[in-house]
């Protein structure tokens, strides 16, 4: 079974969310908080970052981008209609393309602010600079 150590309010955790419904995977989720630098999740993964999915025949893969052109890798073949990236390598290269560009530009402009602002704060301790 697939786990899926991830943030709810995580853009590029949505975004794994979103590929692994596209192939119907059934996956286990854990929250992790970066902000707490837990030393479990640093030892998956030395960044601190989410997403990070752990599947039990492969090493952790940490990264939005990674996880996602796993997924298709190992499930779109099965499934041709559902395949997240096309065939041809130049038209691969503009998916990449546009959908980092579309998470780091809206993670960066919108996101991560509001959910720092209206959802960490309220999680964090006021000594990781949580709070009003």
């Amino acid at each position: 079974m697939l786990r899926l150590v991830h943030h709810p309010f995580s853009a590029r955790s949505r975004f794994v969310r979103l590929c692994l419904a596209e192939f119907g995977e059934t996956v286990e989720f854990t929250e992790a908080r970066e902000w707490e630098r837990r030393e479990h999740l640093l030892q998956i993964n030395p960044a601190g970052t989410v997403p990070i999915l752990i599947e039990e025949t492969s090493s952790p893969l940490c990264g939005f981008d990674v996880i996602a052109e796993y997924l298709d890798e190992t499930r779109g073949p099965m499934q041709r209609d559902k395949r997240l990236l096309p065939e041809n390598p130049s038209e691969r290269a503009e998916v990449r393309r546009l959908v980092n560009w579309f998470l780091e530009k809206m993670d960066e402009e919108a996101v991560r602010y509001l959910v720092h602002e209206k959802i960490s704060k309220i999680e964090m301790g006021s000594a990781q600079g949580g709070g009003s």
